[in-house]
């Protein structure tokens, strides 16, 4: 999957954001300083043994394969005359995850916003404010669009329940049934759904979720609200098709596979670390 990028104007610089992995362009950051010289000066800041420590101490906070063993040896040279320090051989000799080195047209050094931050107040403190000021207005942007789909997937998935509890009515509760019996025959039924999507029944979620509130349904993702709306739709067809309940589970699991595989495939993680 393509790294998506977004950029944002800061006093008058393009900054580019990975917004995935909350990762900010050190190149562009380096160009209010000297447009000329963006590499060198990325590369100045990291021979500096205070970024060496901040860089080892975020690595040893966030990254279980960290290598410290190198970093020590690393942390003895930095500060020397004859210290010099890449982005790429950082990442090779570390195995760092808080600095990604892209190629290409649009490539350049990136860092976590963490690091990013800190880099910035080296170039300048006034334009660290500035681009910590606009990197929030960009998340909460993006925050927000994603409570609107959030909403519209749970709105959908609502709206297709409707289809499918008057599908179950139509074929699988007999008539003259108690209301009692009818629940517990939409209470299966939803629990299909369950089982095929999250893996679980209602009751099992409960059990191992006991101080939550609401349903497992309030705690999904986007993505499995999209798919729950899917093979609501899906279901009640199979019940207009009288499909066993046990059929219908195992096919509404295979299309739920196979949707939520899609949606999640090739995550950016590997994207960042080429």
């Amino acid at each position: 999957m393509k790294i998506r990028k977004t950029t944002i104007a800061v006093q008058g610089t393009a900054i580019t954001v990975l917004s995935e992995k909350d990762f900010i362009c050190l190149t562009d950051i380096a160009r209010v300083k000297n447009a000329d010289r963006s590499d060198d000066l990325v590369r100045n800041w990291l021979r500096n043994r205070n970024t060496v420590e901040f860089l080892g101490i975020w690595e040893q906070l966030n990254n279980p394969d960290f290598n410290s063993v190198e970093f020590d040896g690393i942390k003895m040279q930095a500060g020397l005359n004859s210290f010099a320090l890449t982005p790429k051989q950082w990442i090779e000799k570390t195995k760092a995850i808080g600095v990604a080195s892209h190629a290409g047209r649009y490539g350049g050094t990136y860092a976590h916003k963490d690091i990013a931050f800190e880099f910035a107040s080296w170039i300048s403190v006034e334009f660290k404010l500035y681009l910590i000021k606009e990197f929030q207005r960009l998340k909460e942007d993006e925050n927000s669009r994603l409570s609107l789909a959030w909403n519209l997937n749970r709105t959908l998935s609502k709206l297709n329940y409707r289809i499918h509890t008057d599908a179950i009515k139509a074929r699988l509760i007999p008539a003259a049934v108690t209301p009692g019996q009818a629940a517990i025959t939409y209470a299966n039924e939803a629990d299909v759904l369950n089982v095929a999507l999250f893996g679980q029944t209602a009751k099992q979620w409960r059990d191992a979720n006991p101080k939550l509130e609401g349903n497992m349904r309030e705690y999904a993702t986007v993505e499995q609200l999209l798919v729950l709306a899917n093979i609501e739709g899906m279901n009640a067809e199979l019940i207009h098709m009288r499909l066993s309940q046990g059929e219908r589970l195992k096919r509404l699991n295979e299309i739920a596979i196979r949707q939520m595989r899609v949606l999640t495939s090739a995550p950016a993680s590997k994207q960042l670390r080429k």
